[in-house]
C-alpha cells in the first residue's frame, strides 16, 4: 500500500479559534473541512512543505520558528495510507485570504466536530480541544 505523506496545521488566532477550509468541489474528499496544508514534495522537510502550501493557499508567510507540532494522524484509506502530522501556528505575517476557491471558517476547538471532516483529520480534534480548551 502506498504511503503518502502530507502535513497540516492549525492556525490558532487571537481569540483561540482553529482555521479550518473547505475542499473545493472537483477534488477528492469534495466539501469536507479540513486543516490547511498539504503533500510534502520530493525532498522537502514537512516543515517547509507546510510554510510553502501556506503562502499558496492562504497567501500568509509563516516562519518556522513559529510551527509546533502536535500530534499526527495515521489512516487508511482503500488505495492509500496517509500519515499526517499536526503543526500548531499562532503568529503568521500577512492576512489568511481563500486563494484557491476555497471556503474558510474560524471555529473553537469544541465545535469542530460539527463539520464533516475527511476520516484522517478527526483523530486531530481531540489535542486540540485539550490545548485550547472549551472555547
Amino acid at each position: 500500500m502506498k504511503l503518502l505523506l502530507v502535513v497540516a496545521a492549525a492556525l490558532i488566532d487571537s481569540d483561540g479559534r482553529v482555521l479550518i477550509a473547505q475542499r473545493p468541489k472537483g477534488k477528492q474528499l469534495a466539501d469536507l473541512w479540513e486543516f490547511p496544508g498539504g503533500k510534502i514534495d520530493a525532498g522537502e522537510r514537512p516543515e517547509e512543505a507546510l510554510i510553502r502550501e501556506l503562502a499558496e493557499e492562504l497567501g500568509i508567510v509563516v516562519k518556522l520558528a513559529c510551527l509546533a507540532p502536535l500530534t499526527f494522524a495515521s489512516h487508511a484509506y482503500d488505495d492509500f495510507h496517509l500519515l499526517m502530522p499536526l503543526y500548531v501556528c499562532r503568529r503568521w505575517e500577512g492576512f489568511v485570504t481563500p486563494r484557491e476557491g476555497q471556503a474558510l471558517k474560524w471555529v473553537w476547538a469544541k465545535d469542530l466536530r460539527n463539520y464533516p471532516m475527511p476520516p484522517a483529520d478527526a483523530p486531530l480534534i481531540p489535542p486540540l480541544i485539550e490545548l485550547l480548551g472549551p472555547g
